[in-house]
């Protein structure tokens, strides 16, 4: 899985490359269909702010999480991006099962 990390107002050093990578492997390992994460750091005056958008089965995913620590925003947008990929993924599987539909069924009878 390809990841763009890019800053705003931060300076991306290799200690969070490596944070983000390791932090997003797991989901790579879960959902071995994703090809790229678009991650955006931004620190505003007191607020570190990630914002991760990903394409997940030709549909978009974006989460985002705001904390005072950096590392801390990581972790939080790793659950929620997990979170939501499993919605996203239960959504899909929902729409394959045959929907019972009234007026549909048929009963066949042997005589």
């Amino acid at each position: 899985m390809k990841v763009n990390i890019s800053g705003h107002h931060v300076e991306v050093t290799n200690a969070i490359v490596d944070v983000i990578n390791s932090k997003y492997a797991k989901i790579a390992n879960h959902f071995p269909s994703l090809l790229s994460l678009e991650v955006i750091l931004t620190v505003d005056k007191n607020n570190q702010k990630i914002e991760v958008v990903t394409n997940y089965e030709n549909q978009k995913v974006a989460v985002s999480a705001i904390d005072d620590d950096l590392y801390v925003a990581i972790g939080n947008s790793v659950k929620k991006m997990e979170a939501a990929l499993q919605h996203r993924k239960g959504v899909l599987k929902a729409n394959l099962h045959n929907k019972y539909e009234v007026g549909q069924s048929e009963l066949i009878v042997d005589a």
